[in-house]
């Protein structure tokens, strides 16, 4: 299981400015060769990011039918599909196989981060059942009771995207047992716009990552706690 963060940033007055996601890399082997996509952060669409938590190879199914659903909508009406109709999508793609007792429900919560013209940047969790919800802030996986109160505690409608991806790192550093602070254990992406208005999903990752983590104060705080 990983932990999952979406939190959306800046939402004064009905504006916006981006979408976080941070979610937790397995301890791998030394002896593990990493592929493109061996992570817990997935691009099913120019405008959507995806998490997952549970089993992986499910969520693998999931996102190539979500991503080839993307794809036909783009070929067909000629313009991106919306995030809460591709949500809802593979959302019904787990409920089916939650209605037949000669199936097993995916064993897998998915949390899209994404934009669109019409609702602007939009955050979602879909559980195992089918059912899913639109949030502001929201955790699921491991430790997520916990990452939920600090959460509900911790965020603000007027944060900034940096103040969120900030809080966003410092939220799952607490729910990760670790014993040894290792930063490549920390997956952290962002949805926003550049100033030509066009969509952008970037991964926040070496020296960044770094600064970003020693700002969060996250390996203080794990060192605190252990002691």
């Amino acid at each position: 299981m990983s932990a999952s963060f979406e939190l959306r940033a800046n939402l004064t007055k009905f504006v916006c400015s981006g979408v976080v996601i941070a979610a937790e890399k397995k301890e791998a082997s030394s002896l593990f060769v990493p592929t493109r996509e061996s992570g817990k952060l997935y691009k099913m669409d120019d405008h959507v990011l995806v998490s997952v938590s549970g089993v992986v190879a499910d969520a693998n199914m999931l996102i190539d039918q979500g991503r080839l659903h993307a794809q036909r909508h783009l070929y067909s009406q000629c313009c991106p599909i919306y995030v809460e109709q591709l949500v809802r999508f593979l959302a019904d793609q787990k409920h089916v196989y939650t209605l037949y007792g000669s199936s097993r429900p995916f064993g897998v919560s998915l949390m899209y981060a994404g934009f669109d013209a019409v609702q602007g940047f939009q955050l979602y969790c879909s559980d195992p059942s089918g059912n899913y919800a639109a949030w502001k802030a929201h955790a699921t996986g491991k430790n997520s009771v916990n990452s939920i109160s600090t959460l509900k505690d911790d965020y603000r409608e007027d944060l900034t995207l940096r103040e969120a991806t900030v809080l966003a790192a410092k939220v799952l550093g607490k729910s990760m047992d670790m014993s040894k602070a290792n930063v490549d254990r920390f997956e952290i992406g962002v949805v926003t716009r550049d100033a030509s208005g066009q969509v952008v999903q970037r991964r926040i990752e070496n020296g960044e990552l770094e600064q970003l983590l020693a700002e969060a104060r996250v390996f203080e705080d794990m060192e605190n706690a252990r002691k």
